[in-house]
């Protein structure tokens, strides 16, 4: 995905009112927590320790409020914990009467990294906005303040940047009220390895996170439905919270609008009014048909699944017409698939793999709600997949990419998962994968929710264990009580974005270990 973004200011869409009104019959219950400060702490240079930086704790923070502050400090508070909510605290003035106004500014972190970087100096292609800060102006003292806006946190810098010399500020009842529409009960992980188990509590504590009206792709930033995030949490709901009717609140939204063609947005707006993003992704809208089928294995609800079912079929239709005429997705510069977050990676190999995907999944769901046309999916089924034969190259014995010809994991990865040659096949490529990597990487945790699985479809159970313990564990390791958007082990500064201080530190599509873990006992 190249940092172009769509713009159709001449888009026409569907706008479905029945679809829409379901939906919001299905708005969740957002339940509250108090989060109070934990302590007070200090940045520390730490090579070691991610983007360089660690934490000293000064004090336990009902210690340090016991202090009035003067204009000019500052102090840095740990909540202990991540979380997605609303700060109140109240201010009052120690001294002579307030004779100006208290100016304080609010920085809050989901890394020890965004305190140590000025935003002022971010020079990032995504908006600047999305930074977390906030000033408030108080005229009136004493003051209790809730700030309106939602915040994602585990840090908060107070600057106290002006005062009248006359006063000093003193800070009470400081709280951080955290929402999700995840309920505070969650099925126990039953596994027995320790690193596996936090492993789990942090896949579920992301998850938890993300649950809101919708399930959005990460609380900081975007804080919206995308369809490639939802695919994975929903897996992950099915083993956790079981919170069903979030994910068909989110298959009618998708369903609600749609492009004139019928294709389904890549992700979608719920304030101020349901309305679907101008961005249109081949993989994402393929996987609409892959949340709908493992929403109908989750509950058996047949009848939303009959409603929505032409819908996901649809998505089939579009995709095919972008296939030449022996089968072969074609690549060119007019389309957008997103499969992993890399600059160099060519789409095509990964593009044809989740065609074939998604279309196996048809063919499940028509078996039940449409059986006269799954002979017909098979034979467009078959189409495809012999097309896929083209892409293999004998003299590196792997699959390829694009007219340079291009090897990476991403293609290898998605010919496993879409069945493409039988099982030795199979494991002799995920073997040489292991042993002679590509140059073309996998940049998120996305792409690497993938290897995990075609590591477990041909068998290698314990390089699949092996390979959550090194990749996630590893941001266990670096302190992270929810995963993040992008970890490469190798560049920790790693950002699609320009600047890793807009990453997102509670992503979505991260939360998968709790799937593997669960789903195959591991």
């Amino acid at each position: 995905m190249s940092q172009a973004m769509q713009k159709n200011d001449d888009l026409v869409m569907i706008r479905d009112i029945t679809f829409i009104s379901k939906a919001e019959n299905l708005l969740p219950t957002i339940h509250q927590t108090i989060i109070k400060a934990q302590n007070i702490i200090t940045l520390v240079n730490d090579p070691k320790a991610v983007h360089g930086w660690s934490a000293k704790v000064i004090s336990p923070a009902t210690v340090y409020f016991n202090q009035s502050f003067q204009a000019g400090e500052s102090f840095i508070i740990d909540f202990g914990q991540h979380g997605v909510g609303y700060l109140s605290l109240l201010c009052d003035a120690v001294g002579s009467p307030p004779d100006a106004p208290a100016h304080i500014k609010f920085t809050f972190a989901e890394t020890l990294g965004e305190l140590a970087e000025p935003f002022s100096q971010y020079q990032g292609w995504l908006s600047k906005s999305w930074l977390q800060e906030h000033d408030e102006y108080i005229d009136v003292l004493p003051a209790q303040i809730t700030l309106s806006r939602r915040y994602c946190f585990r840090y908060l810098k107070i600057e106290i940047v002006s005062l009248s010399p006359k006063y000093n500020l003193t800070f009470k009842d400081l709280e951080f009220k955290t929402v999700s529409s995840a309920p505070k009960y969650c099925i126990e992980c039953q596994t027995q390895d320790p690193q596996l188990a936090k492993i789990d509590q942090v896949s579920v504590h992301t998850l938890r996170n993300c649950m809101q009206e919708v399930f959005e792709d990460g609380p900081k930033r975007d804080r919206r439905l995308w369809l490639g995030d939802l695919r994975l949490q929903a897996l992950v709901n099915n083993v956790t919270f079981k919170q069903h009717d979030l994910v068909r609140r989110c298959l009618y939204l998708f369903a609600s609008h749609r492009r004139e063609d019928g294709m389904v947005s890549a992700n979608i707006f719920v304030k101020p009014q349901i309305i679907a993003d101008d961005t249109f992704l081949f993989d994402y809208s393929l996987f609409y048909i892959d949340v709908l089928y493992d929403y109908f294995m989750a509950t058996s609800d047949h009848n939303t699944v009959k409603e929505l079912w032409p819908i996901a079929l649809q998505q089939i239709d579009i995709a095919l017409k972008r296939c030449d005429e022996y089968g072969l997705v074609v690549d060119s510069d007019d389309w957008w698939s997103f499969i992993d977050w890399h600059e160099k990676l060519n789409k095509q190999g990964a593009s044809q793999g989740v065609l074939i995907y998604c279309l196996d999944k048809a063919i499940k769901l028509s078996q039940t709600f449409q059986p006269e046309i799954s002979s017909n999916l098979q034979q467009k089924l078959d189409f495809v997949k012999h097309a896929a034969d083209q892409l293999w190259d004998d003299k590196s014995g792997f699959y390829i990419s694009g007219a340079q010809r291009q090897v990476s994991y991403a293609t290898q990865i998605w010919m496993i998962l879409a069945d493409v040659g039988d099982r030795n096949h199979q494991q002799k490529l995920m073997n040489k994968l292991l042993l002679t990597p590509p140059d073309i990487g996998m940049n998120t945790p996305y792409l690497r929710h993938h290897y995990i699985l075609a590591l477990l479809k041909v068998g290698m159970k314990k390089q699949a264990i092996d390979e959550i313990k090194a990749y996630w564990g590893k941001m266990v390791e670096y302190g992270a009580d929810t995963f993040w958007e992008l970890f490469d082990p190798n560049d920790l500064n790693y950002s699609p974005y320009g600047n890793k201080i807009i990453n997102s530190y509670c992503h979505a599509w991260s939360c998968t270990p709790a799937w593997f873990i669960r789903q195959h006992s591991l």
